[in-house]
């Protein structure tokens, strides 16, 4: 009897001991939290503005796209799913983005191992695939533009032709086909005189070093602008090409390391930039852009940046870095570029990183809508 009765009497003894010394270690932690200095909120994150203070800002970076995911909002099942379980929201993302177009808040990007062309619109948080199947497809999106009606023409290097969408990705119809192209990789259209321009890189074996002026309507070839050479006028690699207000027509001439700049007829007009290490100089430049006030955008792969001229030439600002690691405004391979004349936000495409940094203008408030204001 007295052997089942000290059981009992012992466990409950020891029961009160581990509460105390589980009440004690409570307190004392309770009491240590308490005596700490409370802790400091975590610096937000700033994000590059260019140029860097104390000068006025021009250009903020405002975001980065990387899939479907940056675009489309979230729906309220799988926010709150992810919420619970710790995943990762996952979408369509870039397998290697080429060229980019944009126009009132919608982009158009090519991606060259996917074959398609993705439209990224941030205006509706919409998101499509175009280009994915006959008639239609895409081989090697290179050049992309828009005209004012919506429509998407977009270069095929591999099928050697310009591929051509409404604004939704429907295929409309086929231009240059029947020409004879060596590497097609640049486009740019002159509505007012119902143009296209097509930019022919060529090649190390090719002599068509050239600018293609096509009839937007017939697909008619009309005049070809340049040669292969050094000399004005000349082009050894062109890139891109882009219209300005009064139709002269800007092309990266990319082995000689400049932009030529040429009448609407196809007539030599000047030159700038130049071989060299320095802002407004050029080591690897890639495709050309232009704003509503006729500045122009050049991307420099080998600079990781994007510099911005006067229509005469003179430098304004150069925008971006090169780094070993992604983040905001920092390119390793940045290639396409354009910017978007309803809001002026400027788009730049950087296939290593596979993503498309935007970057907002000082006169637009942050937060501002996508597109016309």
């Amino acid at each position: 009897m007295q052997a089942t009765s000290v059981f009992p009497i012992r466990v409950v003894v020891l029961w009160r001991i581990v509460s105390a010394l589980a009440a004690a270690v409570l307190v004392a932690g309770s009491l240590i939290a308490c005596a700490s200095s409370p802790q400091a909120p975590a610096k937000p994150i700033e994000l590059p503005v260019f140029p860097p203070p104390p000068e006025p800002a021009r250009f903020h970076f405002e975001r980065s796209l990387h899939s479907s995911a940056d675009v489309v909002p979230d729906d309220k099942d799988g926010s709150l799913r992810r919420l619970v379980t710790g995943e990762t929201r996952v979408g369509e993302g870039l397998a290697k983005p080429y060229a980019v177009a944009a126009r009132d808040g919608r982009i158009y990007i090519g991606d060259t191992v996917a074959r398609m062309v993705l439209m990224f619109d941030l205006a509706r948080g919409r998101y499509k695939q175009i280009g994915t199947e006959d008639p239609g497809a895409l081989r090697m999106p290179f050049g992309i533009d828009t005209d004012a009606q919506g429509h998407v023409y977009v270069v095929d290097g591999t099928l050697k032709r310009v591929q051509v969408y409404d604004a939704e990705g429907r295929y409309l119809r086929t231009l240059g086909a029947n020409l004879a192209w060596s590497r097609p990789a640049g486009i740019a259209i002159d509505e007012s005189r119902r143009r296209l321009y097509v930019v022919d890189a060529g090649g190390v074996d090719s002599e068509q070093h050239l600018v293609r002026a096509i009839d937007l309507d017939s697909g008619r070839a009309l005049f070809d602008i340049g040669k292969r050479g050094e000399g004005p006028g000349e082009f050894n690699l062109p890139r891109d090409a882009v219209v300005g207000a009064g139709g002269e027509v800007y092309v990266v001439d990319g082995g000689n390391f400049r932009v030529q700049v040429f009448d609407a007829d196809g007539k030599y007009l000047k030159t700038f930039g130049a071989v060299g290490r320095q802002s407004g100089q050029f080591s690897r430049p890639k495709e050309i852009s232009i704003d509503a006030d006729g500045n122009v955008y050049v991307v420099d792969t080998a600079f990781g940046n994007f510099q911005i001229f006067d229509r005469e030439g003179r430098l304004l600002l150069d925008v971006g870095t090169r780094g070993n690691t992604d983040g905001p405004a920092r390119f390793m391979l940045p290639s396409g570029i354009a910017v978007d004349r309803s809001d002026g936000r400027v788009y730049m495409v950087d296939q290593y990183f596979r993503k498309v940094d935007v970057f907002r203008p000082a006169s637009l408030p942050p937060g501002a809508a996508y597109g016309r204001r």
